[in-house]
């Protein structure tokens, strides 16, 4: 099962939080080897992705987003030994209101077709902040 976006219960329940606290989006994507364009365009789900990214960055600044950490998965240690992402990034919202404000974007809802047709596999984790330090 491929998990692109959410589904209506998924972001109703999103949406219900509390949309008043900084978030953190935990984002582990899995690209397709070729994107998958309805209009049947040409493309590599690198190269879909990144016009995706290069698309979005100025929405996701725009509504005070940022990317505040990014790595390249290399081993699972824990978890199916078949479960591969190509990329892992968290983002930083200063409250879910502004990522709700994002993806409601006509803007971002224009270009978000490119995400789509990079994604084979995702996974989005809303988290709330904690104090930071050495112990968990």
């Amino acid at each position: 099962m491929s998990n692109v976006g959410p589904t209506r219960k998924q972001f109703e329940k999103f949406k219900n939080l509390p949309r008043d606290t900084p978030i953190m989006m935990l984002n582990l994507i899995k690209l397709n080897k070729r994107a998958r364009y309805e209009d049947g365009r040409k493309a590599t789900g690198e190269e879909a992705y990144a016009t995706y990214n290069e698309e979005s960055s100025p929405i996701v600044a725009s509504v005070g987003g940022t990317i505040i950490w990014r790595g390249k998965p290399e081993s699972v240690l824990i978890g199916p030994q078949d479960e591969r992402w190509d990329l892992a990034f968290i983002s930083h919202f200063p409250n879910s209101k502004a990522f709700l404000d994002m993806v409601t974007e006509p803007a971002y809802q224009a270009i978000a077709f490119h995400r789509q047709a990079a994604v084979k596999d995702s996974r989005l984790i809303r988290m709330g902040e904690t104090e930071a330090g050495i112990s968990f």
